[in-house]
């Protein structure tokens, strides 16, 4: 039983952290506070629900609806983002904020206001054995997810001469752009990387829980959480925020019910109190 529990609380921290690191990129590196970035994880979920059902497909839903979800993305930093990206925090929570309504209403006229289903790969749809205890292995998959783009995002932000150029474009843009780094373009392509993981994290968690309208509140709270305690702009402060919240909030639930979204937000309290700044900075 603790093993099914603590799986269930790892499946449910790496959905957050597919969330939280996509935010903490544009909030954390780019200074953009994206309300909406919970809407591209709904919209990411419906495209998918679409691929799916023309397809019949899920391995091309989940290819194509985090590249469709970063297309949206980069049209929403063209036509509105950029201009916004230094202006102050309250406009920008207004924009996006009004920007959840239309994503909201844009999904009900779209898809209706009923609630859909995704079935898993029938290579991921039985349980596997794990000491004796059968488990969902989709679950695993989605585990498994969440440690790939993990261990890539380490590689490309931390080894690689792409990784440097973001940094030195966030740090200081200014130097930056004497060493003829194009910042605009960079912080255009890391906009849009971030709206995919949105994405990603839609399709990826649709088969276990659905697609319906309001998806994208579920989880904005908890992931904007996720992203105050770990530190925005931090990689590894949204792994340790998601897998601090994923469990907390998964234990919680099955342990002590009535406590569990008070232990949640006393977390991020006691983490304001003593680390303003989050557990980890950019």
């Amino acid at each position: 039983m603790i093993l099914i529990q603590f799986l269930n609380a790892l499946q449910f921290s790496m959905t957050l952290f597919l969330l939280a690191v996509g935010l903490t990129i544009i909030f954390g590196l780019m200074k953009i506070v994206n309300l909406a970035h919970g809407s591209l994880y709904m919209v990411g979920a419906y495209i998918g629900l679409s691929i799916f059902n023309y397809t019949e497909s899920f391995w091309l839903a989940l290819i194509f609806a985090p590249i469709l979800t970063a297309l949206i993305g980069a049209f929403l930093y063209t036509l509105l983002f950029r201009h916004i990206q230094n202006a102050d925090p309250m406009k920008q929570v207004l924009l996006t904020f009004g920007l959840i309504y239309i994503g909201l209403d844009s999904v009900r006229l779209l898809w209706g206001t009923m609630s859909h289903s995704i079935s898993a790969p029938s290579i991921l749809s039985n349980p596997v054995l794990l000491i004796d205890e059968p488990y969902p292995a989709y679950r695993l998959f989605v585990i498994t997810i969440g440690l790939l783009v993990l261990f890539s995002l380490y590689y490309i932000l931390e080894k690689t001469k792409i990784g440097a150029k973001v940094r030195a474009s966030v740090d200081d843009p200014e130097t930056a752009q004497l060493l003829q780094i194009n910042t605009d373009k960079i912080l255009f392509y890391t906009f849009a990387l971030g709206c995919g993981l949105a994405g990603l994290a839609g399709i990826t968690v649709a088969p276990i829980l659905g697609v319906e309208p309001g998806m994208d509140m579920e989880v904005l709270v908890l992931t904007l959480i996720v992203v105050v305690v770990g530190g925005p702009g931090s990689l590894k402060g949204a792994l340790i925020g998601s897998l601090l919240i994923g469990f907390v909030d998964s234990f919680g639930k099955v342990y002590i019910p009535q406590l569990a979204q008070i232990i949640i937000y006393a977390v991020m309290a006691l983490t304001l109190l003593f680390k303003p700044d989050g557990l980890y900075k950019r």
